[in-house]
């Protein structure tokens, strides 16, 4: 069940409480920590080389070269490991599972992704190091965390902690533009995510107004819309007549700025993106561009508009879904119009039991001496891969590293942040396998 606002304070509230009173690491715990600080060097050098691979969605051969590189870690680690091919009529390179069975603690699940938004003719460089900085394709979405999990995983293997656990690694090789359908896409890691306990997401960690590091406890679903409006074509001198109505153009403009006084919420969102409208307009198969004609002095025939939906919640979703089909039904005179819905990413909503995996991490964090981590305000993230397992377990995100300009030239990460998300996330779990 999602958490209602007043519950979801409460619950953050006694977590922060419980983390006050922090415990002294471990005899093991210490070790691990040591492992992991002595291995640094050793984490950064395996970023670089996936860096250096391009492996745009796209790049289906350069998105399994990275998974290759991967795969090999795992395999030192004695997972057992395979390369699970997407149908042809998917269009997507594949995904890495590694796995290892053990009767010992919670199952869990580790999620990373092998795939950049930079494709194979990007002119955004990989590799540069700059100091405690370093700028490269994908270098914090998400290599970086990716080789956090590697080298959390491998520190509880070289003190012994790996033993008798159950562990499933997921890395996709399309998050950033998942295969269609979803069902298929998607449907090894939902099978993965039945035969485990918790799921924990490595999506860069993102920094509240005070600087902390913060945990992702829900995320918005990531959903579109489709505004088709018609009217009277006729001549310009006669608009606003009983006989001629308001046109398409007008009403299309109704509709979307309604829906910006009627239908705002709280971690809602619905951005008109695309706009077309006059005598004739029509969009393309990707949905991102098309073409429109008319003059100024013939009133508008049809207009489309495409727009973007992200909601925290299906109650927040029927809500908003009811709102803007009674918009489009109260129509200007000579027009109509008509909406439709597509669903893309499903919501992760913030449940006590994302937080109860939350306050662990954060004690983790405590304990270590790296400070306590709060939760962040679910309406901050967009969609993740996490969002279709959520549904089915408890859940955790953002326990990757730390950087600045994702998606952008400027992508970059702070490399001290690699060691501390490693320390956080090997204790985390360490923790939860006992």
């Amino acid at each position: 069940m999602a958490l209602k606002p007043f519950a979801f304070a409460a619950l953050v509230m006694a977590m922060s409480t419980a983390s006050a009173g922090a415990a002294a690491l471990s005899p093991v715990e210490q070790k691990i920590v040591d492992e992991v600080k002595a291995h640094s060097e050793q984490g950064l050098q395996l970023l670089e080389r996936s860096v250096n691979i391009n492996s745009g969605t796209m790049n289906h051969e350069g998105v399994r070269e990275v998974g290759k590189l991967f795969r090999e870690q795992f395999d030192q680690l004695g997972f057992s490991t395979r390369w699970i091919d997407m149908p042809p009529a998917v269009k997507r390179a594949g995904h890495l599972l590694a796995t290892r069975e053990g009767k010992q603690g919670k199952r869990l699940l580790l999620i990373g992704h092998l795939d950049t938004v930079f494709e194979k003719d990007s002119p955004v460089q990989l590799w540069k190091r700059d100091g405690a900085r370093v700028r490269g394709q994908g270098v914090n979405d998400m290599k970086g965390g990716d080789v956090i999990i590697v080298e959390a995983l491998r520190a509880l293997q070289r003190v012994g902690a790996l033993d008798n656990t159950t562990i499933t690694v997921i890395f996709s090789g399309d998050e950033e533009n998942a295969g269609d359908p979803i069902d298929i896409s998607r449907a090894d890691m939902v099978a993965a995510a039945k035969r485990s306990d918790i799921a924990l997401a490595f999506e860069a960690t993102v920094r509240d107004k005070t600087g902390k590091d913060t945990g992702t406890i829900g995320r918005r679903a990531s959903s579109s819309w489709d505004l088709e409006v018609k009217g009277k074509q006729g001549h310009s001198s006669g608009i606003f007549t009983e006989s001629a109505g308001y046109g398409a153009v007008y009403e299309a403009a109704r509709i979307v700025d309604a829906f910006r006084q009627q239908v705002m919420e709280p971690d809602l969102t619905f951005s008109p993106g695309l706009i077309l409208g006059g005598t004739d307009a029509s969009v393309d198969g990707t949905g991102s561009k098309g073409q429109a004609a008319g003059k100024g002095n013939v009133i508008a025939r049809t207009a489309t508009v495409h727009g973007d939906l992200r909601y925290l919640s299906y109650e927040q979703r029927d809500r908003a879904h009811a709102k803007m089909k009674a918009i489009v039904a109260q129509n200007l005179p000579g027009t109509s119009a008509s909406i439709s819905f597509h669903e893309s990413y499903p919501p992760m909503s913030p449940t006590a039991g994302n937080l109860e995996v939350l306050k662990t991490y954060s004690q983790a964090s405590a304990d270590a001496g790296l400070g306590e981590i709060p939760a962040l305000p679910p309406g901050q993230r967009g969609a993740g891969d996490v969002q279709f397992v959520a549904p089915l377990l408890d859940s955790l995100d953002g326990l990757g590293a730390t950087g600045n300009g994702a998606h952008s030239p400027d992508e970059d990460l702070e490399i001290a942040s690699i060691e501390r998300a490693t320390i956080r996330t090997a204790i985390l779990l360490y923790r939860l396998t006992r």
